[in-house]
């Protein structure tokens, strides 16, 4: 049975209840983070807190707690569930008010929900074998109203294009911008690699600026790979020699079809396992350490429905 933060509570799952009057149900008013733990760490946790305060702010969401009070929340729940290796569901909700739109009108604190879990976004074979993808109609949203960088609850675009995907029997579609520029998928951002070059879009074009995105190109940098954030389109997909996707569920997945296009000779290439091989390495040795006080083998929980980068016999 699974343990929930909840408001200043650990609760099990089933007593886990919000109100059918808080604005995140309602309208989608609140914000998110994605976050993973890899052998005891979670991975680059203080970029993700610093992330989801900014997203917060940018909304008008008003965070009582501090930033170390959530991460020790994220670490918590962890524990309390016995996780080691995990996916986090961080969600700051505006509140309960009423049915009309006013925030002021969402009394009391935002409500702070925390989930601890499994996560098995692809199954494992694509690790290995790569994945067919489509580009989808649906475009992103153009950010005059909601900055690209919000990561917000509303993920209705998102949806849209990946009904695009399932309807083509795909697992991930990409997105355009409004002016026809590649941005990124449903859930992840998306790299290519071109005569040795990794690109990636560029964040005008309106894109999340993911934590895995970033630490992609720390790994790519370092080992010796030229990186360019810039302008693409489909003729770049297309003629692309190897693309990988990044992500907190989804790691580093590589892809080998796009629109019934092959993407190089079919298979993930040696740019897209190098990076991917030394991405395992760095997540499963840095990060916020969850059983800090413990002895490890005193918390030491089960691995479960994990795949991508697994802990090493």
């Amino acid at each position: 049975m699974s343990v929930i933060y909840l408001n200043g509570q650990y609760v099990p799952a089933e007593e886990a209840k919000v109100s059918v009057f808080d604005h995140c149900f309602l309208y989608g008013d609140g914000v998110f983070e994605g976050i993973r733990a890899y052998n005891g760490r979670v991975f680059r946790l203080e970029e993700h807190i610093d992330r989801l305060y900014d997203s917060a702010k940018a909304i008008w969401l008003p965070i009582s707690l501090s930033k170390e009070e959530m991460m020790e929340i994220v670490a918590e729940t962890c524990r309390r569930n016995n996780l080691r290796d995990a996916y986090i569901r961080l969600v700051v909700s505006r509140g309960v008010g009423d049915l009309g739109l006013d925030p002021r009108k969402c009394h009391g604190n935002a409500s702070v929900v925390c989930i601890a879990a499994s996560i098995a976004l692809y199954p494992e074979e694509f690790y290995e074998k790569g994945l067919k993808v489509i580009t989808a109609a649906t475009r992103r949203n153009y950010g005059e109203v909601l900055a690209p960088q919000v990561k917000s609850c509303n993920y209705l675009p998102n949806i849209m294009a990946k009904i695009e995907a399932v309807n083509a029997g795909v697992l991930e579609a990409i997105c355009m911008s409004r002016e026809g520029y590649v941005a990124e998928c449903t859930g992840d951002n998306i790299f290519l690699v071109k005569n040795g070059v990794v690109k990636t879009p560029h964040s005008a074009v309106g894109i999340l600026l993911g934590v895995t995105r970033n630490a992609v190109i720390d790994v790519a940098r370092n080992a010796g790979y030229a990186v360019e954030e810039t302008f693409l389109n489909r003729w770049d997909i297309y003629t692309a020699d190897e693309i990988f996707l990044t992500g907190t569920a989804a790691e580093v997945i590589p892809v080998v079809e796009v629109d019934l296009r092959s993407v190089g000779d079919g298979k993930p290439g040696p740019v897209t396992k190098k990076i991917r091989d030394v991405f395992c390495k760095l997540v499963r040795g840095e990060g916020y350490e969850i059983y800090r006080d413990a002895r490890p083998h005193e918390k030491r929980g089960p691995v479960k429905d994990f795949v991508g980068c697994h802990e090493e016999n």
